[in-house]
Formats: structure tokens, sequence, C-alpha cells
């Protein structure tokens, strides 16, 4: 294989890993989904094909380090990584999210750096960590967790001020998804907000709506699961 067409095959394995992890993530409705984690892969992959390039144009001729354009990516990422994390009142959301980038970073540098097989096995211990572990999790708890789906009309530290009635109640966000597309059963300008919330504590249910409910601007609230 020329290389050009072998450094074309790294460059497309990269956006195939990367699009493995990110399809998780966006199935999931994650910060970064599907688009961002095949960019990181490709773009990661691409700085490694750069490195190797720039090495080999000058070996010989320098002590040039072909790692160090490379090893940028592994610090430059978490600018990425810190946007995914957000703080809903005394809980952090995201960082398992950011700690995807992070790794499909290191999935482009290996994928780029010619090693197929370390990124195709971390891509799949990745998926397999992501996909079966949350299952798990979510199986030897399953009482603990729930999903409370709020319909509601948009005001600035809304999902503030309801993340701070679900601290009260002892619940903690484990997940948060938001839908806007059209919707018959809701009305006119209102969202859904999905919170995927976990309970350290026996907590009545029923509390939780009421308690959500004396919000301005809640039009309906249920719990599933």
């Amino acid at each position: 294989m020329s290389p050009d067409l072998e450094s074309i095959f790294r460059l497309a394995l990269s956006c195939l890993l990367g699009g493995i992890i990110g399809f998780e993530r966006q199935a999931n409705h994650k910060s970064a989904g599907l688009r961002t984690n095949v960019l990181v892969c490709l773009g990661s992959c691409l700085i490694m094909l750069l490195s190797q390039a720039l090495y080999g144009s000058v070996a010989g001729q320098t002590n040039a380090d072909p790692a160090r354009l490379a090893a940028q990516v592994v610090s430059g990422i978490g600018f990425l990584g810190a946007g995914a994390i957000m703080k809903e009142g005394l809980n952090v959301i995201g960082l398992t999210t950011a700690a995807c980038l992070w790794v499909v970073a290191g999935v482009g540098l290996a994928a780029g750096g010619g090693y197929y097989l370390w990124a195709i096995a971390t891509t799949a211990m990745v998926y397999i960590t992501l996909v079966v572990m949350s299952r798990l999790d979510r199986w030897l708890l399953k009482e603990n967790y729930f999903t409370l789906v709020i319909d509601m009309v948009e005001h600035p530290g809304q999902v503030s001020r309801i993340s701070s009635l679900l601290e009260v109640l002892h619940l903690k966000i484990r997940g948060i998804r938001m839908k806007t597309e059209p919707d018959a059963r809701r009305e006119k300008g209102a969202v859904t907000v999905e919170l995927d919330l976990e309970c350290q504590q026996t907590v009545d249910r029923a509390t939780v709506i009421d308690t959500i409910r004396t919000l301005r601007g809640i039009v309906h609230v249920e719990v599933q699961g």
C-alpha cells in the first residue's frame, strides 16, 4: 500500500472508531455526540500523521522529537472535556463524556501511528464500558433510579431551580436531556426535560412531582421507571 493510501486508511479508520464511541454518546443524548467524537478522533489521527511526516522530513538532520506535536493533543483535549462538564447545583455531570473525548483522542493517535490493534481494542473496551457497565449499574441499583419527565416553559435559571429542589429531596442528577421538537401534548413554547435521577434513600415519588410543580412555568411532571 502506498504511503498516501495508508494515511487515508488511517484517517478513515479513526472516523469509524470515533463514530462507534460517539454513537453511544449520541444515543444517550450526551453533550458530545457522534460528530464531536468523530472530529476529535480524526483530528488526533491527522496530527499524529503530521508528526510522523515532519519527523521523516528532517530525520538525521536534527534531534526533533516526533511525539512532541502529538503530545499536545493529550493536554489540549482538556479544553473540550471541560466544556462537556456541567455543574447543576451540587451535582457534576458530563465527566464520563469528557473522559470519552480524552480516550477518543488517544484512539485517533493510535490509529494515526499505525497501531491498529491497539486502536480497535481500546474502542471495543470503551464501548463495553459505556454500554454494559451502565446497564449493570442500573440493574444492581434499579430501585434507586428513575426518570423525571418535565414539560415546562423556559425561564432563565429554571433547570438550576429544579436541581436545587431535587437536592433538598436528596436526589442526584445522573443525566439530563432536553427535547424541543414539536409534541402534540406540550403547550406552545414549552420544552421537555428528562432527568435521570438517583435516590440515596427512600423517596416518595408523588412528593417529588408535587415539589417540582410548585415552580413557575411547570406544565406537566411525570415519573418513569
